[in-house]
């Protein structure tokens, strides 16, 4: 039995300490409130990171850049914008925050990210039906994994609709060599607790040219006009990164290469090991244009695949949320839905969970979300199919070589 904890990705910190050097800046100057020198300071570590000559407004969080991504690209109430379903919520709740409606597209099978064939599909359908073009295209680098954001943009550019890309999983992921989160209008960068690297909360915009990233870190300031007092002549937000945030993101930010680089490694390990296991497929890049940071390594369960306690799947209730935040989760009516995984799945996370080892199932596609019953939807039975027979598996800098061995011995000795 392993005698430690395998979480799914935790964020680690470097081992010079850069991390606690630049908070105790903010602490001995005072700058303890949002903004500051560690905020300036990251925004231009991201801006030499993700190049192509973009700006980097900091912010909260993740969820606040797509936001505020959405309000520069003039997204408003009644409008419609185009998602990938295969994703987090937060890609598709900031649409709803401004009253307009998602529409999802469905995924391509070899990236499971946004399919381009049902993107223009969805276009052409939207216009027909309503008269009026999307507002937006929110394609969503799912677990790292790059969009094949060539095809996506050559659409986006012939009908004039402009990309957000949500590279929030994809830092540091590329596309034939250039970083996600550079090709479209706007992207979207994460630096939660779990992500490839971490302010503890928070994120970034990654803005096209000076005038959009000045809009940006207005409407990110409240909106505050420029008098010797507060007037305000539109709606802003307190979405600023705070600079003690920022001063770990500084130091996070000299061993981003290493993490990357680690992430890479991991799943080659998970890759060999699994390469001759029946009923077990890693998840990996289509080609060399795929440049994956693997944030998490995903693994597909072939349906005929027997796991220990599979006929007791689904038997008791969850009590807190799988993957941390355990006590904001309701308690549900009933032990099962019309949409999710395998019993098998759902045994191999338990059994994994009982060795020690944090697993995870897949993101549950937003279109079968209650929360967005009835809203137009492009399928093509991709995401659902892998979300019954998919799972995450830990990735993190945490995780050594040895408990990977742990953990593909773990999951094999589940299998009947």
């Amino acid at each position: 039995m392993n005698n430690k904890r395998i979480y799914l990705c935790l964020a680690h910190m470097s081992e010079d300490g850069m991390e606690q050097k630049y908070i105790k800046e903010a602490f001995d100057t005072n700058w303890v409130v949002p903004l500051g020198p560690n905020v300036n300071g990251f925004e231009k570590d991201l801006e030499e990171f993700v190049g192509e000559g973009k700006r980097v407004v900091a912010l909260s969080a993740g969820t606040a850049a797509v936001h505020l991504a959405l309000i520069a690209a003039g997204v408003k109430a009644g409008d419609e914008v185009l998602v990938q379903s295969f994703t987090f919520c937060a890609s598709s709740h900031p649409i709803t925050y401004l009253g307009a409606t998602p529409v999802f597209v469905d995924s391509e099978k070899d990236s499971w990210n946004m399919d381009s064939d049902l993107l223009e599909e969805a276009i052409k359908d939207r216009i027909a039906k309503t008269g009026r073009k999307p507002k937006a295209i929110v394609p969503v680098a799912l677990y790292g994994m790059p969009y094949q954001i060539d095809r996506i943009m050559e659409i986006a550019n012939r009908y004039d609709i402009p990309v957000i890309e949500d590279a929030a999983e994809g830092f540091g992921s590329r596309w034939n060599g250039q970083v996600l989160g550079t090709f479209g209008e706007y992207g979207v960068l994460s630096f939660n607790g779990n992500k490839m690297i971490t302010t503890s909360g928070g994120g970034a915009l990654v803005c096209p040219d000076d005038e959009a990233w000045q809009r940006i870190m207005w409407l990110a300031t409240q909106a505050r006009e420029a008098y010797p007092y507060y007037q305000h002549e539109a709606i802003g937000y307190n979405y600023r990164m705070s600079n003690i945030c920022a001063g770990i993101g500084r130091g996070q930010m000299t061993i981003v290469d290493e993490h990357i680089a680690h992430h890479k490694h991991i799943q080659r390990l998970y890759e060999e090991a699994f390469a001759n296991v029946n009923g077990i497929e890693m998840h990996r890049a289509p080609d060399e244009r795929f440049d994956s940071n693997y944030w998490l390594c995903t693994v597909l369960l072939d349906e005929s695949l027997r796991v220990k306690g599979q006929e007791a799947a689904y038997g008791t209730q969850v009590q807190g949320a799988v993957g941390g935040a355990g006590g904001v989760v309701h308690l549900s009516d009933s032990l099962h839905t019309d949409c999710e995984p395998n019993a098998n799945v759902e045994a191999m996370r338990v059994w994994l969970d009982k060795k020690g080892v944090e697993a995870r199932p897949l993101w549950k596609p937003m279109h079968r979300q209650p929360v967005y019953q009835g809203a137009p939807a492009y399928v093509n039975g991709v995401s659902e199919a892998v979300f019954k027979c998919g799972m995450c598996l830990p990735s993190g800098p945490c995780v050594t070589d040895d408990d990977v061995r742990y953990i593909v011995e773990s999951v094999r000795e589940a299998m009947e």
